[in-house]
């Protein structure tokens, strides 16, 4: 069984759910999934774990799953990834996020460089505002464009009002309480790049009882991602405005992922980072979209992130 802890008790009281998996004492990689997305998604990367020695760590965001709802910040959840370290004995590791959770994969590493080793970002946006033009995206049409211009300019809780419809309409079409596993799962693919549903489709081996790739993983994936809107949420109200730490701060080896046809977060994201991360390595791979710059390049991911950081046990 690989759920040796489902979650821990940070300072201030909340409960922040997790799954520790992979290797048990190997060297240590704390992810953070996108947006709305959870723990679940580190699972693919069990199998890559385990051959890597990597103690994969993914950590639900407040809002997510079981965590505890909370107005969190890029800088407040850095300091939850600590304390998850704290509470699991791992004093360093390396830090990656996935898509919306690269920015706080960066915050980390700018907020603890004593405990950082190594950090990745994996098609995640930069500072939107500060992106010439001011998108993470690069096909949106006018109306999405003043729409996320809006963003911007708003204060998280105007934000999270201006996303909140859009968004519960999205949570009823797709009725994560339907209990029909084979359903749910059919009409959420049905929103993904077909090769990104064909890459969760394709997922191989087996965490705590559940096989990836099937229905029932799926859906599982889907209901603790959308079971509080909290969590996506309090992601819209701070992800497209400008951060509050600087990318330039980063101290540890840095390596950047991006997709040649992810159109959740393109190539000039990786670059914006990369010309502000001192030393940071980008890769953009070909022919690439959105979830498959992690579920397909997992090995490749862990073997950069462990190659720079120690046990920590």
């Amino acid at each position: 069984m690989d759920l040796a802890v489902d979650g821990v008790r940070v300072p201030d009281g909340r409960w922040v759910e997790l799954w520790d998996g992979g290797a048990p004492g190997g060297t240590p990689v704390i992810f953070l999934a996108g947006c709305p997305d959870t723990r679940h998604a580190a699972y693919s990367g069990v199998e890559a774990a385990r051959r890597r020695d990597v103690r994969l760590v993914g950590v639900n965001r407040p809002g997510y799953g079981r965590s505890t709802s909370h107005a969190s910040t890029h800088l407040s959840v850095a300091d939850d990834v600590v304390a998850v370290a704290d509470a699991l004995g791992i004093e360093r590791f390396a830090v990656a996020g996935m898509s919306i959770g690269g920015p706080y994969a960066v915050a980390c590493a700018v907020r603890h460089p004593d405990r950082v080793t190594a950090l990745g970002v994996l098609a995640g946006p930069a500072s939107v505002p500060e992106l010439d033009p001011p998108y993470h995206r690069d096909n949106l049409e006018p109306d999405a464009q003043s729409f996320f211009e809006r963003l911007a300019q708003s204060t998280p809780e105007e934000a999270v009002e201006l996303m909140r419809p859009d968004f519960l309409a999205y949570v009823a079409q797709l009725n994560p309480a339907d209990p029909d596993d084979e359903s749910l799962v059919r009409r959420f693919l049905a929103e993904l790049d077909p090769h990104d549903a064909g890459v969760l489709r394709g997922a191989t081996g087996e965490v705590d009882g559940l096989r990836l790739g099937s229905d029932r993983a799926i859906a599982a994936a889907v209901r603790e991602a959308l079971a509080n809107p909290d969590g996506y949420l309090r992601d819209a109200a701070i992800s497209f405005r400008a951060w509050d730490f600087r990318p330039e701060e980063v101290r540890c080896p840095t390596h950047l992922w991006y997709g040649e046809h992810d159109a959740n977060a393109s190539a000039r994201n990786g670059q914006w980072l990369a010309d502000r991360i001192p030393g940071a390595a980008l890769v953009v791979h070909p022919q690439t979209t959105h979830l498959a710059v992690l579920h397909e390049h997992w090995p490749a991911v862990l073997a950069a992130l462990s190659g720079h950081a120690e046990s920590g046990r």
